[in-house]
């Protein structure tokens, strides 16, 4: 058996091969979060709205998507944008759209459930005060939605860093790959798996940490 050898992760390794992939993993992280909160609060407010043709579809894409492995839909983006475009459009790209549109749906569902939450009277009192439907989502009902579900929000964005790594399946150079094209060029792979496991922990565990101080916090405030 081999034994382990931790020596190949200088600052300098590390930098030229690792930095990179974890800079767009967090861009990836960060553009799928807001571009999925976007279009998810769009859809929970479609799926709310009574009338059948904006539940329908909406429902349709949320329930279609979250039915669907991620990495079958990277996949998909990536090898079928390019016939309808007519033109490549680049491993970093194709994973942006693919996050976002994948997320989308779970974040539809986080917000659903934020805007079912706030009371009747609040909506009552907004339409006393002569509020419309819009104002009224606007100014009373959405702050309060994002303001409860802030902290599964950001539990499910902890998520879509994990799912990041997936983006293997293209080739795109996120952390992961990152690790990975070190371990394969110095011959460490198991040392640069178990590291990359490690950094990943890490994040992910400190995120949560912060995560759940914060839940506490709008749990005095409310």
């Amino acid at each position: 058996m081999t034994n382990l050898d931790f020596s190949v992760f200088s600052w300098q390794l590390m930098k030229g091969f690792v930095s990179s992939g974890l800079i767009f993993s967090v861009q990836l992280t960060l553009i799928a979060m807001a571009g999925g909160i976007l279009i998810g609060t769009l859809l929970a407010l479609m799926r709310l709205s009574g009338k059948t043709w904006l539940e329908v579809p909406a429902r349709i894409y949320v329930d279609g998507l979250r039915s669907i492995p991620l990495v079958m839909v990277i996949l998909w983006v990536y090898l079928l944008m390019p016939l309808f475009l007519g033109r490549p459009i680049g491993k970093e790209l194709s994973s942006m759209v693919t996050f976002t549109i994948f997320e989308a749906a779970y974040y539809s569902e986080i917000m659903l459930s934020g805007i079912q939450s706030i009371l009747r009277g609040q909506v009552y009192a907004g339409q006393a005060m002569g509020l419309s439907y819009a104002q009224n989502m606007r100014y009373i009902i959405l702050p309060q939605a994002f303001r409860n579900m802030l902290p599964v929000l950001l539990t499910q964005t902890i998520v879509l860093f994990q799912d990041t790594s997936l983006v293997y399946a293209i080739g795109a150079y996120d952390l992961l790959h990152g690790f990975e094209t070190l371990g394969k060029n110095y011959g460490r792979p198991v040392e640069t798996y178990l590291a990359a496991a490690v950094v990943y922990f890490i994040i992910c565990f400190t995120l949560s940490t912060v995560v759940k101080r914060l839940q506490k916090k709008l749990a005095i405030i409310r």
